[in-house]
């Protein structure tokens, strides 16, 4: 896929934090629990960590006790990239920001009482968060 943000290894490195590009950009998971956005609770947009474009509202975050923070839509369909992911030995999908094409985190089925069913499971250090009044 063809991004409208594309940049060098290079300049991502220089960008980013080596955990953020660990994730962001070479798809690893941080520990659950640990995420900084986690327990968030303000009204607010949450942007992608690379490239700061819009991913999911607050009003979608919802509590999944998986250890993530959990959004069970993105801000629109176009926002997201969804992936195939086989890298465990299981089907999984990968979301990615549509813009950049960095890593955000997996989208599940189980979102359960949800209006959509589905638990877009992301990873905080993805994620930039900016409060709205």
């Amino acid at each position: 896929m063809d991004y409208e943000v594309t940049k060098s290894d290079a300049e991502w490195k220089a960008e980013l934090t080596p955990e953020q590009y660990e994730v962001l950009r070479g798809a690893a998971t941080e520990r659950a629990w640990t995420g900084e956005l986690l327990d968030e609770g303000r009204s607010g947009i949450y942007t992608c960590g690379a490239c700061n474009a819009e991913l999911f509202k607050s009003g979608t975050k919802f509590d999944s006790g998986c250890g993530w923070p959990s959004f069970y839509e993105s801000v629109r369909p176009e926002a997201v990239e969804l992936l195939e992911d086989r890298s465990l030995g299981v089907v999984r999908t990968e979301v990615r920001c549509a813009a950049c094409g960095s890593h955000l985190g997996h989208v599940f089925d189980d979102g359960f009482g949800t209006p959509t069913g589905d638990r877009y499971c992301m990873n905080s250090i993805s994620l930039n968060f900016t409060p709205v009044d």
